[in-house]
């Protein structure tokens, strides 16, 4: 049985990949970013952080092969989706999913990543 932090980042992953196909297709079509986008990014950030706390325990017993990378992944997967969507705050302009998908993407990866650096 895979452990919990290898289960939460899966959930991560997938609901990124939700994340980013909705802002994609609200982009697509170019539309005005709805409101819901914003909550479920925000939800995405909340997985996050939730995934960000489990990846603490790795540092029980011998810790992560690579530290500093290890603790780089942490910290960029809680940042990333705040700094996009403070930079698009006031703009609801279509390109603004955009935004919200590279950035849902980005934080996928990122989740990956960590998982993989455990």
């Amino acid at each position: 049985m895979p452990s919990v932090s290898t289960q939460i980042t899966w959930i991560v992953v997938g609901y990124a990949v939700l994340v980013a196909l909705l802002a994609l297709m609200t982009a697509v079509r170019k539309q005005e970013r709805p409101g819901w986008l914003d909550q479920l990014a925000w939800m995405l950030e909340a997985l996050l952080v939730v995934r960000a706390l489990a990846g603490l325990g790795a540092f029980s017993g011998d810790g992560p092969p690579s530290t500093s990378t290890y603790v780089g992944y942490l910290i960029a997967s809680v940042c990333v989706l705040p700094i996009a969507m403070k930079s698009i705050e006031g703009d609801r302009a279509s390109w603004s999913a955009g935004v919200i998908t590279v950035a849902a993407v980005a934080v996928g990866v990122i989740a990956v990543r960590l998982e993989m650096t455990a």
